[in-house]
């Protein structure tokens, strides 16, 4: 018997939170939300506070690549870029999302952040890779890439 389990992925529409099944060999660019019908994948970072975080990260079975940042720190003013050019270039092999530290405490606490910005790999909720600080492009791209 087949485990129909690892043929399919689950991505949580950033719009509605509906957790949307497809198959692994259709991972690409163009999926919509059954629900709601938005792009699941939309180019640029999924913003996450405490009520979405654990949802998405545990019921997202792609790894999701996430920024800790804070509005008034300037290496994450520095980084908010370089991610948002990631999250373009990198789905649907990844996603990306980022959480505000000072919006999301209760997030930031579980995780453990202590500097930001800090960047995590999750695969199903767990963290994978953890490295804070900033990166250039290249640099976050061949760390991602050797992660996942």
């Amino acid at each position: 018997m087949k485990d129909v389990k690892n043929e399919v992925n689950y991505i949580v529409c950033q719009s509605c939170s509906a957790i949307n099944r497809f198959a692994k060999g259709k991972l690409v660019d163009k999926l919509k939300c059954g629900k709601c019908g938005k792009p699941l994948f939309q180019g640029k970072p999924v913003v996450l506070n405490d009520n979405s975080f654990l949802k998405f990260t545990r019921k997202t079975t792609i790894p999701v690549v996430v920024d800790f940042w804070a509005e008034w720190c300037g290496p994450c003013k520095i980084m908010a870029p370089i991610f948002e050019q990631a999250a373009d270039s990198m789905e649907p092999k990844v996603i990306l999302a980022k959480v505000n530290t000072e919006e999301a405490p209760l997030t930031a606490r579980e995780f453990g952040i202590r500097s930001i910005p800090t960047i995590a790999i999750l695969e199903s909720g767990t963290v994978i890779n953890q490295r804070a600080g900033t990166m250039s492009f290249q640099d976050l791209s061949i760390w991602i890439e050797q992660s996942v």
